[in-house]
């Protein structure tokens, strides 16, 4: 894994988080009013049109997946960042499932993420 800049902190702490399903921790790096877009929320969410806003949203979207998912593991490869963004590559591991490579971006403004964005195939 490449590590640069102070930003990678953030990204750390929101691997430990994710992959440990745990949310609160995981919500805690997040602004209040953040936006999360995601092509599985498109399909899953059709109305959301991949979108969702504010950690209630972010708190059910991701607690729907770790209760469906509860193998759901993302492991990092790429970790770059500036003082504004992280940029994220990772596998999506889901036991019985393809691996899926993964990428994302994380906004940040004072310390907190104001928006992320997921891509992949």
């Amino acid at each position: 894994m490449i590590l640069i800049d102070n930003n990678c902190s953030i990204a750390n702490k929101w691997f430990s988080a994710f992959n440990e399903h745990h949310l609160e921790d995981l919500l805690r790096l997040y602004h209040d009013d953040a936006e999360h877009y995601s092509p599985k929320l498109k399909i899953r969410q059709p109305e959301t049109n991949g979108l969702v806003r504010g950690k209630a949203a972010l708190r059910a979207w991701w607690a729907d997946a770790f209760s469906r998912l509860p193998s759901l593991k993302y492991i990092p490869t790429t970790l770059t960042a500036n003082d504004e963004r992280v940029f994220m590559e990772y596998t999506r591991k889901v036991e019985g499932e393809t691996d899926m490579l993964v990428a994302e971006v994380l906004e940040i403004k004072n310390g907190l993420i104001v928006a992320s964005r997921v891509y992949h195939g």
